[in-house]
This record gives structure tokens, sequence and C-alpha cells, in this order.
């Protein structure tokens, strides 16, 4: 697939645009990413930067609810938005002859929104929040996120409380708005057929006002040492989580990081999926995986299983764990790992959303913009040594946190033994 070098242009107004030129295919994926999440959220806010993302579908001065979704049917296209911990984006694809339509309604639902129809959303959302309550294999992350970040807003979930979301009132909603939609806080991001000028003078027209950016996000947290915690829910399995501190998403490490997990539990040849499911059936469901936040990570895993057989995965994951300290990788499985993330990497290119979103959040976050060869040499360079220099620093057993979702917080912690007889005990 044809693509040109990536063009940034920041506009006196403070918003950046930055688009990839893809002249092969006919479709443009177009974003407009805030660096706002619930990282910004004291606690009495838990929630409202997810909530203001539904209310942007609900309507403009312009465009009611049902006329933003005709609009973007008309066009056959694909239109969605979503919340993080550092930032929110809402996003669109289309054919390449839509752009000035689809960039007219989307640049409309994210500047002006109406705040209609506030109370019907807010049941949607409190549903949501329900439904996540049911699903203990999504809830146990957030759990182990508490357990590793602690009260810092970084331990808390994305989709927030249901009390503050039943009663926000919409003045508070567009504070929250006015104060961190904002040029200087936003990017907006194009791939496709596309002509960078042209994405820039749309851009420009939207943007008329300045305002000063919001505040820094809440301080990096610090690390707390092992800590345990439990949601006592009865399930059919247990839901289980450990991990700890990771790294910042513009950490050069970050590659080795991704070579890393690939082997440990990010691939069906990985070592957990080997082990844990293939060799023993112990679990449907398990792997390993890592976050990244502007200066800070995680790194985390998880095993699904059921209660008379919790003691038997973890002893399994445990082991693996160990042997992964005292035994490192091997050159054969560092070359297989290293050519399954260039394989993925490059075939998610091949999609105008991904190169896209890449964009999007890279420009938002201050992380360098590589073109995919430099992505693939950085794979390439990383070293077994580099590897397990990671691993000595991340995934020591007696240095994790964990979590979990099931009916017996005892049964965990005997569970836990196999890991780390510290970690077992941990309050």
């Amino acid at each position: 697939m044809s693509t040109e070098p990536a063009r940034l242009t920041t506009l006196d107004s403070g918003v950046r645009v930055v688009t990839e030129a893809m002249p092969s295919v006919r479709s443009i994926a177009l974003g407009m990413w805030i660096r706002a999440g619930s990282r910004d959220e004291d606690v009495q806010q838990a929630g409202i930067s997810h909530f203001l993302e539904h209310m942007l579908f609900k309507g403009t001065d312009r465009f009611s609810s049902r006329e933003i979704d005709e609009a973007f049917d008309a066009m056959g296209a694909e239109v969605n938005a979503g919340t993080g911990k550092e930032t929110t984006s809402v996003y669109s694809r289309f054919l390449d002859g839509h752009l000035e339509r689809a960039f007219d309604v989307l640049q409309d639902m994210v500047l002006r929104p109406a705040y209609p129809d506030v109370d019907s959303e807010r049941e949607v959302v409190i549903e949501e929040i329900a439904m996540y309550e049911d699903e203990p294999s999504d809830k146990v992350h957030d759990v182990l996120a508490s357990a590793v970040f602690g009260d810092h807003p970084l331990g808390r979930p994305i989709i927030g409380r249901a009390e503050v979301i039943s009663s926000v009132p919409v003045p508070q909603i567009a504070e929250w708005h006015d104060g961190r939609y904002v040029p200087a806080n936003m990017v907006v991001a194009a791939a496709g057929n596309l002509d960078h000028d042209e994405i820039v003078r749309l851009v420009d027209g939207a943007f008329t006002t300045t305002r000063p950016a919001p505040p820094a996000a809440a301080a990096s947290p610090n690390g707390t040492g092992p800590i345990l915690r439990f949601h006592c829910k009865e399930t059919e399995q247990y839901h289980v989580c450990l991990g700890g501190e990771g790294m910042p998403r513009g950490d050069d490490r970050r590659f080795a990081l991704r070579v890393l997990d690939t082997i440990l539990g990010g691939s069906t040849s990985s070592r957990l999926f080997q082990e844990v499911r293939e060799k023993h059936g112990l679990a449907y469901s398990v792997y390993s995986y890592a976050n990244h936040y502007i200066d800070s990570g995680q790194v985390g895993l998880y095993v699904g299983t059921r209660p008379d057989r919790v003691r038997d995965a973890l002893a399994v994951i445990g082991t693996e764990l160990r042997r992964l300290q005292e035994d490192g990788v091997t050159e054969a499985e560092l070359e297989l790992a290293r050519e399954n993330v260039k394989g993925r990497t490059v075939l998610s290119m091949e999609s105008t959303l991904t190169r896209m979103n890449r964009l999007g959040s890279s420009v938002l976050m201050g992380v360098p913009l590589l073109t995919v060869d430099e992505v693939l040499a950085a794979f390439d360079a990383v070293t077994l040594g580099d590897v397990a220099e990671l691993a000595r620093e991340l995934w020591r057993p007696e240095g994790l946190s964990a979590a979990g979702v099931g009916g017996d917080e005892g049964a965990f912690r005997a569970a836990l033994e196999s890991v780390s007889p510290t970690l077992a005990e941990a309050a």
C-alpha cells in the first residue's frame, strides 16, 4: 500500500493537524483527539469525561441526534468515539468524496454540543456501568489498576460511578467541555486519500477562537509495593490479574516490552498460552498486556479459571514467571516474537483507521512519530539482554500486585502462595 510521509501543521489557534496520505485507497479516517480523560477527574467527577463523550452524539444547535445518525448513514460512514485514562477521541471513516460533509458534522459535534436529552443518556450510561459490573473478566483489570496505582486517578475505572452520572448537572458538564476541548489541547488526525492542505483549511475554519490549555493532569503515582485487591462476587470462574508498574508511552524500551509481552502471553505461541491453556487445559482465556501513560505505565496478565483450578493455574503462572527470571528467553523465542510484532504492525497499517489512531495519539501525547520502517528497525534492534533486563524489572513475582474477582478471598490468597508468599499475605 503506497503512502506518503506524515505531515504536521500547528495552526495559529494552537490546534495541531497531522495527516498521512494513502493515494491507493478511496477512504479517509478522520479523528479529533482531546487530551482529556479519567486521569483528569477527581472522585466527585469520576466518569464525567466518558459521559461527555456520550453527550457529543446527542446533538448540537445545528444537528439533532437523529440528524447526526442520518448524516453518517447517508455517507455509508462509520462514526464512533472512545474515552481513555488520558485521551478522548471522536472519529469517522468515510469515502474520500464526503470529506467536507463528514468534517462539518464531526467538528460541530465535538466543538459545540447542546446537551439535549441529558437525562435519558444518564440512564444509558448507568446501564453501561451495570453491564460492566456484571462482566468480571473486564472488572478485574480495574481492580488491578486500583492495586497498582492506589488512590491516584489512574487507579479508577474510566467508565465512572453511577452516583456521579445520575447527578452531575449540565453546567458542570459544559464547563468540563469548555475547559478541555480547546485548540491547544487538541489534535486533528487523518489518514487516507486526502490532501493535507485541504484538511488544514477545514480545521482552520472550525477553530476560530483560542483558549488557554487546561491544567496538567495529576502527577505520576509512586509505587506502593505489592498490593492485593479482591472483589467478592459469586461467579462461575475466578478472574485473576497479576501486574505492576510499567513504562511511559515515550520510553524507547517500549519496543523491547512489546517483544517481551509477545513471548510471555501476547500470542498463541506464548509461554502462558501454551502452558496454561494448551498443555494443562486450565483456562480458556490467558494473556498478558501493557498499558502506557504519559509518565507511567502498567503491565498485567489475566487468567480466568474455575474455582477448583485456580490454585493449579496460578502455580503454572508462578513457574513461568520464575523461569522468565532465572532462564531468560531463547534466541528462537526472540526471533519468533520479533517477526510476530513486525507482522502485526505492518498488517494493521493497511487500515486507514489504525494509521489515523497512531497519528492522533502520538502527536497528542508528544511521542515521536516514527515511520513504519523506523518502527520495524526498532523491533529488529531488540536484544536478548534488553528483554531479560525488562523481565527482571517488571515481572519479578515478589514485586507484583494481584487482583481477583470470585467467591472466596481466602481461596484466592491461598492460590497466590505459588506465585509469591509475600503477595498472598499483602494488605
